[in-house]
């Protein structure tokens, strides 16, 4: 029986014989697409390349595309673990032309593949086209021999795809495996077609036209080809199963699963541990590819993923954190084809663990609350979507994972009232974003890159250079010609201006033309890809396309920058070596002043771990080593050990930062990366490093911001010299000063400790003038009202029990006043509470001071007010009311 990486493996190996690039998966996070949320199709990481918008070295491509599909309109997440094919994760197998080749010879791959390389019999399979084409049809008659029975013709959208209202479209081929008539269900097209006898394997995309609108489509002139295989799909098949999660590495994941939780997957439990297994991949693999648990975008649905099989653990019986554990079974599965997996081990499994342990805690809580909440619902009814929010919000229930819970009630959730509710609450936290009228549309873009070409970045040598004036981007629009005044983004064919990337901001300084026109720019950023944009402001003179100029970047501010980009390579360096191999890179920002480095993390990083970070840096900073960089391919650069950095995207050639020496044995270099920014040219040009802050991004996510150089020096001067005026206040030496506070902060906490004594002392021993010391009567129930000063309402609580005490029967009702402003409480000892409230008594006095309301339970309730001179008042209503 054939395995599954056997099976990725042989289709790959076909596809590379016959001349295609073998093309590695793409991360889940698209890299040129930001309408999608996750890659969700195996041709995605091709799509410019299909719109013309990227051009490839080579025509021909295949890959085993890692995609998901559990948030927005390509959703699955809640079929998994009741059907037999829906997965949150899965690998796409898919071989693409770029205008190569085109119907005839993808046919012909295809039926090769799946009759000979794959042993399928021809007899179990069947194939649909669109009903319009003809070509495709006698195809399939030509190259398998298939009679017209078993080519079936569809008219609708099924067998037409299309990337949107406009653009590539055209007909699709589709492959299906018949299971023979034991399995109900009818061949696609027919009334039965959603039973499970037929089963579509490999879907041929033929991207033959181009919609241009809603009634015109013409011809692409270059027609592609755009393939899609299921790997888990065709995998079930090929091993004689019917369900996906029978397949050789379902069953291992699962059979982890039981190990670790010592429950068989059989019965009611098997349907959990299904989904564990499924979601224990979508999992790691997300997080493997730099996403974060956490409440919004990407992260909240990774967390839903994680909480819905947690929740599964936790219905098998798990009571102690298990993800985790199963992250090494994984990586023995899957590893050899994804080496993520390996590398980001520590960090997979730190993170389930830290996530399940804080699940845990809130389960118990949510759970009773949904009981609640259902205790009077029947089968059929829906659990108000007010509620399921409150779910979310407070205990982190994704919709989901409610949903799933009253699933076996018979119940389900107001999902409208839900979405209600969480618009609401984004609306209500949604910051106003800067737009701004100015900025040119991709489409502009596009089209100055096929004219301009790409920037040639000579800034590596220095911040000087020579350029010719290729485009200019003035109001949105492309222009041929820029006035004084105007502000415009400048593209020349070779520039010194970095472009921000990689997490460096970008160049500023200054452009002479040789006509005397002076442009001054203020940001350089790439644009289409790969030129590089001066933004700024004509301020003398005209320039028109083609004119040449000197173009000189700020050179103290390039310089401050690149202390700041090369200190945070050595700061990643030392924070894997301090804190663990989990840690990587989660965003930076590097500018002149500081720089910001994002990473894996999840727990806040001590005084000492941030001492011992801070030294490493300096240590190697000392050793004053020459900054190498070179350049290779970006396997070969992980090869030899260098780290990748999440987001980014490398082209064929990468330049390879390498930085100082390993501090145990020097034999090894310190820091290895990838990078394409501007450093130092010797580690010691950075001069000195200083941590100046240490913070939480979100969960899982922690933030050190530091600085280099004469910023770091002046920062530290700046905080020497308030120890320093500190210690001249105190009149001690700048040695003393900690221990001096110290001794100030035990002092005045004891003197706080005897003013609340004796205001204490002072409030029952009668506090107001005139009132007496003791109990006096109303309405033949003892009462204590007092009006205090200075005591703020956390402080009433004893007052109160003090005078219950005291009494023994009876009411109590003091008043705080400070700043102006009066805090209440009233006090009813036990055997009062049935008939004098506690509550009652204190919003008659509430009402008095300005205040509304008041709460608490019948012996004891408190209130507030603004007009603490009432103070006096509020105790005569509150007598009134005992009086009856």
């Amino acid at each position: 029986m054939a395995s599954l990486r056997d099976i990725r493996a042989t289709f790959l190996d076909y596809f590379a014989q016959q001349d295609h690039e073998v093309v590695q998966s793409a991360p889940l996070v698209p890299q040129d697409d930001p309408t999608l949320l996750f890659v969700n199709a195996g041709m995605v990481p091709f799509k410019n390349a299909f719109t013309g918008q990227e051009k490839r070295s080579r025509p021909r491509a295949t890959s085993s595309q890692k995609c998901v599909r559990a948030g927005g309109k390509h959703n699955d997440l809640d079929n998994v673990g009741y059907t037999a094919r829906h997965h949150t994760f899965f690998e796409m197998l898919g071989n693409f032309s770029f205008g190569d080749y085109f119907k005839e010879e993808a046919i012909a791959h295809a039926w090769q593949l799946v009759t000979k390389e794959f042993d399928l019999p021809a007899d179990k399979l069947l194939v649909t086209v669109y009903s319009e084409d003809d070509e495709a049809r006698s195809l399939w008659r030509k190259i398998a021999g298939l009679s017209d029975d078993r080519i079936i013709g569809i008219s609708t959208s099924d067998n037409f795809w299309s990337m949107g209202d406009t653009g590539p479209c055209g007909p699709c081929s589709e492959i299906f495996f018949d299971h023979g008539p034991s399995i109900a269900g009818g061949p696609p097209g027919s009334p039965d077609e959603d039973g499970d006898r037929f089963i579509e394997i490999w879907n041929l995309v033929f991207m033959q036209f181009e919609q241009l609108g809603a009634d015109k489509r013409v011809n692409l002139p270059k027609p592609s080809i755009d393939t899609g295989m299921g790997l888990e799909r065709i995998s079930a098949i090929l091993q004689g199963k019917h369900n996906n999660y029978e397949t050789d590495l379902f069953r291992n994941l699962i059979a982890a699963g039981e190990d670790v939780l010592g429950v068989k997957a059989e019965g009611d439990a098997l349907g959990s541990h299904r989904v564990i297994a499924d979601h224990l991949r979508s999992t790691c693999f997300l997080m493997a590819d730099g996403v974060s648990p956490s409440n919004e975008g990407r992260g909240y649905v990774l967390r839903r993923i994680m909480r819905r099989a947690m929740r599964h653990a936790h219905i098998l019986g798990a009571s102690e954190p298990v993800m985790w554990r199963l992250v090494e079974a994984l990586k023995d599965e899957m590893g050899d084809a994804y080496p993520e997996l390996n590398r980001a081990q520590a960090l997979l499994e730190d993170t389930l663990k830290v996530e399940e342990e804080r699940f845990q805690r809130t389960l118990g809580r949510g759970l009773s609350l949904l009981e609640e909440a259902t205790a009077g619902m029947a089968e059929g009814d829906a659990l108000a979507g007010a509620t399921a929010f409150k779910l979310y919000d407070t205990f982190g229930f994704p919709l989901d994972l409610t949903q799933d819970a009253l699933r076996a009630k018979g119940m389900t959730v107001d999902e409208d009232g839900f979405d209600t509710a969480m618009a609401k609450q984004r609306a209500d936290a949604r910051a106003s974003k800067f737009t701004s009228g100015d900025a040119a549309p991709d489409a502009v873009w596009f089209a100055v890159r096929d004219k301009a070409g790409p920037t040639t970045f000579t800034g590596y040598a220095g911040t000087g250079g020579e350029g010719r004036l290729l485009a200019i981007v003035s109001g949105g629009q492309d222009a041929k010609a820029l006035g004084p005044g105007q502000r415009a983004e400048l593209v020349f064919d070779t520039t010194p201006f970095y472009g921000e990337s990689g997490g460096q901001c970008g160049d500023s300084g200054e452009i002479r033309f040789t006509d005397g026109a002076v442009f001054t720019v203020e940001d350089t950023q790439k644009r289409g890809g790969d030129m590089h944009a001066h933004i700024g402001v004509l301020t003398k003179g005209d320039i028109t396309l083609g004119d040449a100029a000197t173009l000189d970047a700020d050179a103290p501010r390039r310089a401050a920058i690149k202390s700041n980009h090369s200190a945070t390579h050595l700061a990643h360096a030392a924070l894997r070596a301090v804190l663990g191999d989990h840690v990587t890179q989660k965003g930076s920002h590097v500018g002149p002043d500081r720089l910001r480095f994002d990473f894996s993390h999840n727990k806040a990083v001590s005084a000492a771990e941030l001492a011992m970070i801070e030294a490493q840096v300096n240590a190697v900073i000392r050793q004053n080593d020459d900054v190498s960089t070179r350049e290779m391919t970006p396997d070969a650069a992980i090869e030899a050990g260098a780290l990748a950095l999440f987001g980014e995207k490398y082209g064929d050639k990468v330049r390879v930062l390498t930085m100082g020496q390993a501090l145990a044995d020097h034999a090894t270099p310190y820091s290895v990366e990838l990078c394409g920014g501007t450093h130092v040219a010797r580690t010691g040009d950075i001069a000195l490093f200083k941590i100046v802050g240490e913070t939480a991004v979100s969960s899982g996510i922690r933030r050190i911001e530091a600085m280099t150089g004469e910023g770091a020096r002046l920062y530290m001067e700046e905080q020497m010299g308030y120890g320093r005026a500190a210690a001249d206040s105190l009149k001690i030496p700048p040695a003393d000063l900690v221990t001096r506070v110290s001794s100030l902060m035990d002092e005045r906490k004891k003197l706080e400790r005897q003013l609340a004594e004796a205001k204490k002392q002072l409030a029952m021993g009668g506090g107001t003038a005139g009132a007496p010391a003791g109990p006096e009567s109303v309405n033949g129930v003892n009462f204590i009202g007092r009006v205090v000063e200075g005591v703020g309402g956390k402080d009433l609580r004893g007052l109160i029990d003090e005078a219950k005490t005291q009494m023994g029967s009876g009411v109590a009702a003091f008043i705080g006043v400070n700043d102006g402003k009066a805090a209440l409480a009233v006090g009813v000892t036990d055997d009062l509470k049935d008939r004098l409230g506690a509550v009652d008594l204190v919003k008659a006095g509430a009402a008095a001071v300005g205040g509304k309301g008041g709460g608490g339970r019948p012996d004891f309730a408190q209130a507030g007010g603004p007009d603490g001179a009432s103070a006096q008042a509020a105790l005569d209503e509150i007598r009134k009311v005992l009086a009856g």
